[in-house]
């Protein structure tokens, strides 16, 4: 059994402690830390069983008993506590990014050598139904060489305001899941990007230094295109899409909704709407990404998604936003950290 501590109770860390409680076998948390733990917040947490609650994740680095760390606080403190963690001894999962800083990625890169850790990133998507079916039909050769990998990736709505204002903008909030879509469904790195965005959405978004709607198209190494569609409000909902095409056929993913009933009359042809919400959508991806660093740390086995994998998409934002800031292309290489 594998004792879990998580840092911070937000959506996200309530998303996990739920997940582990009810669904992962082998973990159960043992403790939860948030600075701004309130009677509510402490209520959910005993009602889940949560021995251990406070307001120092200290406390957790510091508890012996404590075997693992699901880091879910707000992201410019996701490196610091790696590092903390990594020194405590305590294997890490971190949700991304890592940091917005490459440098402080590369601290935490420093910090895991020589260590025993397991240290794996929160990109959850790699573990959705529809999306490991691609990468299973890519891996397996069944579309043969990959040449052109496509994904649409459009929100139901726009954040607020205030959270624009701090996330770093787009590419690192929203587009970075889709630049790790492509890395993993294609098998291969980035090495080109070239993005146009502007705002269409929300003119207060523009106002933040910000964009709502996006188009990428990258490079790969293994010589393949790649392209992304963004946009920060689809009226219909999740709009999460997918389609490799390779040298033998192509394989494609649509959205999931409620259920797949086709209404048929002479007014018309209608279906479901896709799922609306983000944890609709993946929930089940949650589960299955913890459940996989539970087993990689039991059993000493390599995580899924390492620490590699949590730098790629970094670089690939960073390249993005200089693309278009500047109007042309930029080789990954041009990134340095």
């Amino acid at each position: 059994m594998l004792n879990i501590g998580i840092i911070g109770a937000g959506r996200i860390g309530k998303v996990h402690s739920e997940s582990i409680t009810y669904h992962v076998k082998d973990a159960t948390v043992v403790a939860i830390a948030d600075p701004f733990m309130n009677d509510e917040t402490k209520a959910w947490a005993e009602g889940l069983g949560i021995p251990k609650i406070s307001k120092d994740y200290h406390e957790i680095l510091n508890d012996a008993a404590v075997d693992a760390v699901l880091i879910c606080s707000s992201t410019d403190t996701h490196a610091d506590i790696s590092i903390e963690a990594i020194k405590a001894g305590k294997h890490v999962f971190c949700e991304k990014p890592i940091s917005q800083d490459l440098a402080k990625i590369k601290e935490v890169m420093e910090a895991l050598k020589g260590s025993n850790v397991k240290f794996q990133v929160g990109f959850n998507r790699r573990f959705d139904h529809n999306f490991e079916a691609v990468r299973s039909a890519v891996a397996e050769g069944k579309i043969g060489d990959v040449h052109i990998v496509k994904i649409t990736s459009r929100d139901p709505d726009a954040p607020p305001i205030e959270y624009v204002k701090v996330s770093g903008g787009m590419f690192l909030d929203m587009t970075i899941h889709d630049f790790d879509m492509v890395r993993y469904l294609s098998g291969s790195d980035v090495e080109e990007v070239y993005a146009n965005g502007t705002c269409l959405v929300n003119p207060a978004i523009k106002d933040a230094g910000d964009i709502d709607t996006a188009i990428i198209t990258m490079k790969l190494a293994n010589g393949a295109l790649a392209v992304i569609d963004n946009s920060r409000k689809a009226d219909y909902g999740y709009d999460q899409r997918a389609e490799v095409f390779g040298s033998k056929g192509q394989v494609a993913v649509t959205n999931d909704s409620a259920s797949t009933a086709v209404i048929s009359t002479n007014s018309g042809v209608t279906g479901e709407k896709p799922l609306y919400f983000f944890l609709e959508r993946y929930m089940a991806s949650f589960s299955k990404e913890v459940s996989l660093f539970v087993k990689a740390c039991l059993n000493n086995e390599a995580v899924p998604v390492d620490i590699n994998d949590g730098l790629q998409p970094v670089l690939i934002a960073k390249a993005a936003k200089k693309s278009l800031e500047e109007g042309r292309p930029v080789k990954l290489s041009e990134i340095t950290f």
